[in-house]
C-alpha cells in the first residue's frame, strides 16, 4: 500500500479532536531510508534503527496533515517502500462551557416558573451586542418593543388573554426570530400580575422611573 494511502487510513481512524499524532515510518532498505529521511526533511524526522519518527500537527507549529500527505507522496513517487504507523495521539479536551440557551427556550422556562393564574407581564430583553438593536427591533416589532436607556435591549408587555401586550405565543415567535438571526440575550420579568380583572381599561399600568409603561 502506498504511504499516502497508509496516512489516509491512519488519519481517518483518529479521534475527531486530535491535535498531534506521532508517526513512525519503517524503511527496511538502508540506502533508501536515507533518501526517505531527506524527503521528510520539513517534518524534522528523527532516526531510530530502521525507522524514521516525526509528528503531524493539526494546529500550531509543525507540519499539518496535508503537508504530511505531500511529503509521503514524494516518497511514493520515488518508489520507496515503507510502513507507516501511528503512535501517541494528543486530543484536545472537550469544552466544559455549555452553549447558552435559546431565547425561545428561555421564554418557555420563564413562563413555567410563573404562577398558574398570571395575566400580565412586563418583560425586559437585554441583547449581548448593541449592533443587534436595530435589526432586533424589526424582528420583534409585533411586540411593540421600547428601547431601554443605557443598555442594548428592550421592554415589552405580554397579556395572557386580553388587554395591553402581545400574546405569549407571539412573544415566543418573535424570540425565535432572534434565535434564527443568532442574536443572543437575556430575558427578565420586570413586573408580573396575576388574576387581574380590569374594569373600563385594557389592563394594568406600571410606572418605572416615573413613566407609565
Amino acid at each position: 500500500m502506498a504511504l499516502v494511502d497508509q496516512w489516509n487510513e491512519i488519519e481517518t481512524g483518529l479521534d475527531p479532536n486530535w491535535q498531534e499524532v506521532s508517526l513512525t515510518l519503517a524503511v527496511a532498505d538502508e540506502t533508501r531510508r536515507s533518501r526517505a529521511a531527506a524527503l521528510l526533511g520539513p517534518a524534522g524526522p528523527g532516526r531510530h534503527g530502521a525507522a524514521l519518527r516525526f509528528s503531524a500537527h493539526r494546529t500550531g507549529d509543525g507540519v499539518g496533515p496535508e503537508a504530511v500527505r505531500r511529503l509521503l507522496d514524494r516518497i511514493d513517487d520515488e518508489e520507496i517502500d515503507g510502513t507507516l504507523s501511528a503512535g501517541t495521539v494528543d486530543v484536545a479536551e472537550a469544552s466544559s462551557v455549555e452553549p447558552a440557551p435559546s431565547l425561545a427556550s428561555a421564554w418557555d422556562a420563564t413562563l413555567a416558573a410563573l404562577p398558574a393564574d398570571w395575566t400580565d407581564l412586563l418583560v425586559e430583553l437585554e441583547l449581548t451586542s448593541s449592533d443587534h438593536l436595530e435589526p432586533g427591533a424589526l424582528l420583534i416589532a409585533p411586540l411593540n418593543p421600547l428601547r431601554r436607556a443605557g443598555k442594548p435591549g428592550f421592554r415589552f408587555r405580554v397579556a395572557r388573554s386580553f388587554g395591553y401586550g402581545a400574546s405569549p405565543g407571539m412573544a415566543r415567535r418573535c424570540l425565535e426570530r432572534l434565535d434564527d438571526a443568532e442574536f443572543a440575550g437575556d430575558l427578565r420579568i420586570v413586573e408580573a400580575m396575576s388574576a387581574s380583572h380590569p374594569v373600563g381599561t385594557q389592563g394594568p399600568v406600571w410606572y418605572l422611573a416615573g413613566k407609565a409603561v
